[in-house]
């Protein structure tokens, strides 16, 4: 792994992505997205503060949890600009997604234990098929055995 000396103040997108783990492209990515800033040097080359290498282990431990971009985003603008996010900022933040985290594991278990039941079934209407079609809903509007999208006459 690259070391920056202490004296440089700003990393290239290479530097940043040695010292980060994440790839060139994602780093690009997150940039696109408005997750991390960065500057343009007079060549049009990408230059990043040092606190973005903070910012990235932030999305990248939220993204890990299956915190979606757009939820990391939002809670980054919520931070003064340029400040990097700190130890309360996660605590208070990952406080915020427990929740949902916990909702979508309760979700993925019943998910995970009502994955037997569908397999090879084939039909999308049976009141049975929980994954596919919960409480049968679509058993009252459509039959067979696959799920199409409704065309019109024409």
């Amino acid at each position: 792994m690259s070391q920056i000396p202490g004296k440089i103040h700003e990393l290239t997108v290479g530097q940043l992505s040695a010292r980060s783990g994440a790839a060139v492209s994602a780093l690009h990515f997150y940039e696109s997205k408005g997750l991390i800033d960065s500057r343009r040097t007079s060549g049009n080359q990408r230059r990043y503060t040092r606190d973005t290498l903070r910012r990235v282990a932030f999305i990248r431990a939220a993204q890990r949890v299956g915190i979606p971009l757009a939820t990391v985003r939002d809670a980054l603008a919520q931070l003064p600009e340029e400040r990097t996010p700190t130890r309360e900022d996660w605590a208070r933040l990952s406080g915020t997604w427990r929740a949902e985290l916990d909702e979508r594991i309760d979700r993925l278990g019943k998910l995970r234990d009502h994955l037997t039941d569908c397999i090879g079934c084939g039909c999308l209407s049976l009141e049975t098929c929980v994954l596919s079609n919960p409480d049968d809903v679509f058993g009252e509007r459509i039959t067979g055995s696959r799920l199409l999208g409704e065309r019109k006459p024409g």
